[in-house]
């Protein structure tokens, strides 16, 4: 897998301790990897629906995150394209890093199955 074009996808923060451990994982291992900053650029509702269908919602939605109670959310009753929605929307609500290879992903550190990914 390595060389060539990346395929692997970390979406995650520059100041999210797991995203950088996420990179870390797979460039000790020579891998390239496609970092996108949700801060800079937050995921496509598809690529957040994708997540969602694997794992649900919750998985997905960091609670403990400031921003979740700021919003109100944590009395919201939202249907799940609402939460696609927010999340696309407000990147700050997700539990990062989202990691993708190919059709495979993963919500946070997820080191025993990335190596099955190499």
């Amino acid at each position: 897998m390595a060389g060539g074009a990346p395929t692997i996808q970390i979406f995650g923060t520059k100041n999210c301790a797991d995203t950088r451990k996420a990179q870390r994982f797979f460039s000790e291992r020579r891998i390239n990897v496609h970092f996108v900053d949700l801060k800079e650029r937050p995921a496509s509702p598809g690529e957040v629906r994708r997540f969602v269908q694997q794992f649900g919602v919750d998985a997905i939605l960091n609670r403990e995150a400031a921003r979740y109670r700021e919003l109100g959310l944590h009395v919201a009753l939202l249907s799940q394209d609402r939460w696609i929605e927010k999340l696309a929307e407000e990147p700050a609500l997700l539990r990062t890093p989202l990691v993708r290879h190919a059709n495979e992903l993963t919500v946070g550190l997820s080191e025993d199955t990335w190596r099955t990914w190499v």
